[in-house]
């Protein structure tokens, strides 16, 4: 046991073998003393809950967030509006993008979320409307490179249609590839769908890399998601695909959406619900929302589809609020999408699942270093959800003897 810590809490959920870790069960967790050698937590002993340290869970996976843009919203001026608007005053910001204004802006982003106890995320890089590497893409390859205690992987994001383009998605593919990154895409009922989605397949193929789509992000009875299950049934695409937003999802009636979420389990294909930018862009029409711009997230899991959530927008023209931190984004979640505790089964939804939605290996707790685990001093999943306890390192005081 390591001296100078009291006894822990483990979800079991994400302990790879919660019956043979150790310690007692208390409910949803396992609990006990630490068991520490080799700079990892082997197991527990004990396990009476007499005074229980808090809450270890392996470090946050955040599957989506936009490093490039984040932080522009005080240079922005009034930005409220649709996903359009928002796309367009974005657009319009790029006039200030140096080198030196992403790496500032990325960097306070990167600082956030390692705060906020993150060890890995996605974010997605807009791209030009040439092959030739954006500018920030290179000011965030580098920042990947150099970034330390947390996996920086990037996707280019570009529409479904000019990946259409052979050369084009050839040219994505082997950048993505080259930064250890995801294969991107944005779809919302854009002209050469299929063949946009069946060439970024085929490329992702070649090249070993996972997908990720922005899709049908929107209110209304797109039909992108259902076009990638079928492209992934057809073709058998084996590497793990990521899909976005999927909106339009909360349109569709209940045979659609349960034909819809059969085929995403099938293809074993992920859904990110990403409620900060969808919950403030979706419904504008007249006067308060009263429809909310999530995805089924319930019914999804129901069928079997591995679901996530993340931060996506911070601070810009999509979202002028959010924040760089996965557990905000699951708390905002489950209030937007009834997910009822216990609380604990929901926080695969920002580690050992996000990371294997984005080609990572999942990291189970006794699976992780050391500096890959943080623990919390709240006394249960709910407090811990709520964000009551923030997350910390975890550092045992000394190996076990």
């Amino acid at each position: 046991m390591s001296e100078g810590m009291n006894e822990i809490l483990i979800p079991r959920i994400l302990l790879r073998n919660p019956d043979s870790f150790g310690g007692q069960r208390h409910g949803d967790f396992q609990c006990g003393l630490p068991i520490v050698r080799e700079r990892r937590l082997v197991g527990l002993s004990g396990g009476d809950l007499a005074s229980p340290e808090g809450i270890v869970i392996p470090a946050l996976t955040d599957p989506h967030c936009h490093l490039d843009k984040c932080h522009t919203i005080s240079r922005l001026g009034p930005v409220a509006g649709d996903l359009r608007t928002a796309i367009a005053a974005q657009v319009r910001d790029k006039t200030h993008w140096t080198p030196d204004d992403i790496r500032a802006r990325a960097g306070r982003g990167l600082r956030e979320a390692r705060a906020s106890g993150a060890g890995a995320l996605r974010s997605h890089v807009d791209w030009g409307d040439g092959t030739a590497r954006p500018m920030a893409w290179d000011v965030l390859c580098e920042m990947a490179q150099e970034a330390e205690g947390i996996i920086l992987q990037l996707s280019p994001l570009t529409g479904v249609d000019r990946m259409a383009d052979a050369s084009f998605a050839r040219a994505l593919a082997s950048a993505a590839a080259q930064a250890g990154g995801a294969l991107g895409g944005f779809v919302l009922d854009h002209d050469r769908m299929q063949e946009g989605i069946s060439r970024m397949m085929e490329e992702a193929s070649d090249h070993g890399l996972p997908l990720d789509f922005h899709v049908d992000e929107g209110l209304g009875e797109f039909n992108g998601l259902e076009m990638i299950a079928d492209a992934a049934l057809s073709t058998g695409f084996e590497g793990p695909i990521l899909c976005g937003h999927a909106c339009s999802l909360m349109d569709r009636k209940e045979e659609s959406v349960a034909r819809i979420a059969d085929k995403l389990a099938r293809a074993g294909i992920a859904v990110c619900a990403l409620p900060t930018t969808n919950l403030y862009l979706q419904d504008r029409s007249n006067g308060t929302p009263d429809r909310r711009g999530l995805t089924r997230l319930r019914e999804l899991r129901a069928a079997g589809v591995r679901i996530l959530t993340g931060s996506d927008n911070v601070a810009d023209a999509f979202c002028p609020l959010g924040q760089f931190d996965a557990m905000a984004a699951l708390h905002l979640t489950a209030l937007a999408a009834h997910l009822d505790p216990p609380m604990a089964q929901w926080l695969p939804m920002i580690t050992t699942d996000a990371r294997a939605a984005m080609g990572l290996p999942p990291l189970f707790v006794e699976d992780a270093p050391l500096d890959s685990l943080r623990i919390s001093d709240a006394g249960d999943a709910e407090a811990l959800v709520a964000q009551r306890h923030p997350l910390r390192a975890f550092a045992p005081a000394r190996e076990s003897a």
